[in-house]
């Protein structure tokens, strides 16, 4: 049987194998600046519909991301992460992220 921290140290492993690729990190820096359809993030980051959807898929299991039907399109956001701790501190990195990000494009404007 499995201890407490045994269970937290597998699933901390498991959010960290699905966040070991790239494109996945990518995807999720997106949907934290709002919620996105397939097209408009295969747009975003210039990458094709399979690998995209495959993407999302993984993080779906993971429970990084949640999905909702409108008509024709399925749209996607980050999940509501602050239900444990891991969670919150993805979410954490995600907003500091995203800030720096548009930190650095505030100051590349400036710059020019």
């Amino acid at each position: 049987m499995a201890t407490p921290a045994r269970r937290q140290a597998d699933a901390l492993a498991e959010l960290f194998r699905i966040l070991g690729e790239p494109t996945r990190l990518r995807i999720l820096m997106e949907l934290e600046e709002g919620e996105r359809n397939v097209s408009e993030l295969c747009k975003i980051l210039r990458t094709p519909q399979p690998t995209v959807s495959h993407h999302l898929g993984i993080l779906r299991m993971g429970g990084l991301v949640v999905n909702r039907r409108d008509g024709k399109e399925i749209y996607y956001s980050v999940a509501n992460l602050a239900r444990d701790r891991s969670g919150r501190a993805l979410a954490g990195l995600l907003r500091r992220s995203a800030c720096l990000r548009l930190g650095s494009f505030v100051l590349g404007v400036a710059r020019e």
